[in-house]
């Protein structure tokens, strides 16, 4: 049994190419917009902010082992105080900011940090023991800061690293997400 076709009028085979043709631009069009929004994710995850996790408790109780930290890569000018994630030792870690290049740095051993003469502390309650082997007062290079993190007493930070050059700062935090029981 054969089954015959209907002969179709011009008309309606003219339709169904016209449908046809607006289906593959319909497709091709969606592609476009994927690949297009898929290169903006791409670019702004990978050089205007920065996604990475808190290792360590460095920067107890501001940030937490396991916390989500999202940092602005492309920040011009990073000040005293600023939370700045970076690369020291192979690996990424995150502080803050005491020293700015130029600065006059100081410890002693009551565990006091001085920066131009001016007594440190704010909102930190650790206080700021020098590491053997480093020499002080020290004066933050050009071109470099001098990071501690807020759990001084064991933070591994400049004072093991030296200053951090701001080549391998890779940007300034602005918010963190909690960890919670994950």
């Amino acid at each position: 049994m054969s089954k015959e076709r209907k002969p179709q009028s011009l008309s309606d085979v003219i339709n169904a190419r016209r449908n046809a043709a607006s289906t593959r631009d319909g497709y091709r069009s969606l592609l476009a917009r994927v690949v297009l929004l898929a290169a903006a994710g791409y670019v702004l995850l990978t050089q205007v902010f920065l996604i990475t996790q808190m290792r360590g408790q460095s920067m107890f109780p501001a940030m937490k082992d396991g916390d989500l930290i999202i940092g602005y890569r492309l920040q011009g000018e990073y000040a005293k105080g600023d939370v700045i994630a970076y690369t020291a030792g192979g690996e990424t870690r995150v502080g803050r900011i005491a020293a700015r290049e130029g600065d006059n740095l100081s410890m002693d051993e009551s565990g006091v940090l001085y920066v131009n003469g001016t007594v440190q502390g704010g909102e930190i309650i650790y206080p700021t023991y020098p590491r053997d082997g480093a020499e002080y007062p020290q004066r933050v290079p050009e071109g470099c800061v001098y990071v501690l993190g807020d759990y001084r007493t064991t933070a591994q930070d400049s004072r093991d690293f030296g200053p951090i050059p701001l080549k391998d700062v890779q940007g300034k935090v602005i918010t963190i997400l909690r960890r919670r029981g994950l």
